[in-house]
């Protein structure tokens, strides 16, 4: 199932999806929601918490917190559907896609195919592609505590996780998702005339 004005931005850490969807937040004004995963609500600040290494949890738990603050994103009352009913263009910072790829670096691929397997897919999903040791760097830049995830062998397992999920979905004659590669290590000007270009 295809979820209609619903775009997400997926990459590895460091990759830039932040920044661009900040840009086309301001270029499309009111009739864009901007929104991310994990998310604000309880279970994605208690994953957040997780990420940061303040709460320890096994990763087949972190799968399934995941999918519980996905499953709220998407259905609560003020989540992913309502809004695109009502009009609104929501643009997300990782999705589903992010689980299958991080999840699987942690625990197998098994549980993330399962837990996310009856979530809607977006109309676009905007997949930014980068060497993770670019990546990383950008990462170190920011000068803040790195969370549990942003270390050189995890990055590169999940890029190599990522690649693989969203060929799938391009090789499926069936997937009606649109999906466009970004060269992440181009500039920030030329990424967002990218994606503007594929949002006319």
């Amino acid at each position: 199932m295809i979820l209609k004005n619903f775009i997400v931005f997926e990459g590895i850490d460091g990759s830039g999806t932040t920044t661009q969807i900040n840009l086309l937040k301001e270029k499309l004004g009111d009739k864009c929601l901007k929104t991310a995963e994990p998310t604000s609500g309880e279970t994605g600040l208690f994953l957040r918490k997780i990420l940061k290494g303040e709460i320890k949890t096994c990763p087949k738990t972190q799968a399934f917190l995941f999918a519980a603050d996905r499953c709220e994103h998407l259905y609560g009352d003020n989540g992913i559907i309502k809004n695109t009913e009502n009009g609104k263009i929501v643009v997300s910072d990782r999705y589903l896609f992010s689980s299958l790829a991080y999840q699987s670096v942690s625990c197998g691929e098994e549980l993330p195919a399962l837990l996310n397997q009856s979530f809607p897919l977006p109309e676009i999903l905007f997949f930014f592609e980068i060497d993770p040791e670019i990546s990383l760097e950008r990462v170190n830049k920011r000068g803040e505590k790195k969370e549990i995830f942003e270390k050189i062998d995890y990055q590169k397992n999940t890029a190599d996780w990522y690649n693989k999920v969203i060929s799938r979905y391009e090789n499926d004659p069936d997937c009606e998702m649109k999906v466009i590669r970004i060269d992440a290590s181009k500039s920030i000007e030329d990424i967002a005339k990218v994606i503007e270009e594929n949002l006319r």
